[in-house]
């Protein structure tokens, strides 16, 4: 027996509804949430075609074979980076006239993988051992409406497809936990005589894969407890925990730090979540929203061809606001980054190319307004405090212990002191 993917209903409309205009085939993604059991689609998007091959890809000759990889991939990245965290790219799509044969079961073969590798290399986080590993392929026949799914391994190239389940379900997209929180952020990142010659990115990007660390290892508590990552989300047993973190001095030349508050929101769905879920899904939100904000920032930077400092001169960037949409019909709301002069119709048009829905701007929900974050760079030979959880200190100044003030239906997580502050999030169910 395969894998059952648990559908809304809107995704089979959507899918029905989308025209070929004389193209051979149109290709997009499948977005939802694994779960041990079942997995579920609450959106499907097409990717938009480059407009050097929207003319081409109309003749009645093109084949599968002039499927744009990188351009599908790119699109992938793209939408990871509007997903908060819980929500994943569980796969791709293809729409053609004919039905399934081996030509189009290998296309999908090679998309699912590349897509799957490209996001892949920019997560701060892995997947556990626990976690399903399996993403689907679905052929749509819009002459017949036939459905073929399939579910490839992704941790094994060479792994043969297995059929899979497809079932439709009406409402689907209103049954979720939303997780919300406001982390405060301080990251400092001490740079060695050695990487303070590297750029701004890469020291950011080594000072965020150590931060990354950190946040995996916090501990999360739920009404000033810790409780138990296997009970249900909205009850269960309490244990006792005390982690301490240590702060250290380290001479540098330089430093890199990121300074700010970001919103955070996550989602898991309603049948029976358990505590990890709930904490894995906030987690990743935080890490993924952070690195992606940078990525953002450095390939603006990079478009508009503004230089770096000199050495002597402190660098100082704004990284973009967090915005927020609602999917249509949906209680789930998918994210955008918007920098400072950037209009709202500008947001909007991008969330209509990547999503293919239409969005109001009115709907539009800016996170952040005030405590922007911000990543700014120095150079300097004073000692610096870095925080540490992975190696004995050298030479200990203090111990510091985190307290957040316990609130009822308030999940409380205690985190590394690298964040300088504690992490809250309240569960919302609709």
């Amino acid at each position: 027996m395969g894998r059952t993917y648990i559908v809304e209903e809107t995704v089979g409309q959507y899918l029905s509804n989308i025209s070929l205009q004389g193209k051979a085939f149109v290709s997009g993604l499948l977005i939802g949430q694994c779960s041990s059991q079942k997995d579920y689609v609450i959106l499907a998007t097409r990717t938009p075609p480059k407009e050097e091959q929207d003319e081409s890809s109309k003749h009645s000759k093109a084949k599968l074979d002039n499927l744009d990889e990188e351009w599908a991939t790119e699109h992938a990245n793209q939408v990871s980076r509007m997903l908060p965290g819980g929500l994943l790219v569980l796969g791709v799509f293809i729409i053609t006239t004919l039905e399934m044969g081996n030509e189009f079961q290998n296309i999908l073969h090679r998309l699912v993988f590349a897509v799957e590798k490209s996001m892949n290399k920019k997560r701060l986080w892995n997947f556990t051992d626990e976690e399903v590993s399996e993403r689907v392929t679905l052929h749509f026949c819009s002459s017949t409406k036939k459905i073929f799914c399939r579910t490839y391994d992704i941790h094994n190239p060479k792994s043969s497809a297995k059929p899979a389940d497809w079932k439709y379900q009406n409402g689907l997209s209103a049954s979720w936990l939303s997780l919300e929180c406001t982390v405060y952020i301080n990251i400092h990142v001490p740079l060695s005589t050695t990487s303070v010659s590297y750029t701004l990115e890469k020291n950011t990007k080594n000072g965020l894969i150590h931060w990354a660390k950190q946040i995996e290892n916090s501990i999360y508590l739920i009404n000033g407890q810790v409780k138990d990552e296997d009970c249900d989300l909205l009850e269960g047993q309490l244990l006792n925990s005390d982690h301490r973190s240590t702060a250290t001095v380290q001479i540098c030349s330089g430093s890199v730090n990121l300074k700010g508050a970001v919103k955070c929101r996550a989602y898991v769905h309603s049948n029976k979540p358990k505590v990890k879920d709930a904490v894995q899904a906030m987690k990743r939100d935080i890490l993924n929203t952070v690195a992606d904000r940078c990525e953002i920032l450095f390939e603006d930077l990079l478009l508009n061809e503004i230089p770096e400092k000199k050495d002597s001169e402190k660098e100082f960037h704004i990284l973009p606001h967090r915005v927020f949409v609602p999917i249509p019909g949906s209680t789930v709301m998918l994210c955008d980054y918007k920098f400072g002069d950037e209009s709202a119709e500008e947001i909007r048009d991008h969330f209509i190319e990547m999503l293919d829905h239409m969005i109001q701007i009115e709907d539009l929900e800016i996170a952040e307004e005030i405590n922007t974050a911000c990543v700014s760079s120095s150079m300097n030979t004073e000692a610096s405090l870095d925080n540490t959880d992975d190696e004995p200190p050298k030479q200990p100044i203090k111990t510091i212990v985190l307290k957040i003030q316990q609130n009822i239906g308030v999940i409380a997580a205690f985190a590394v002191a690298a964040l300088a502050a504690g992490i809250s999030f309240h569960y919302f169910s609709d």
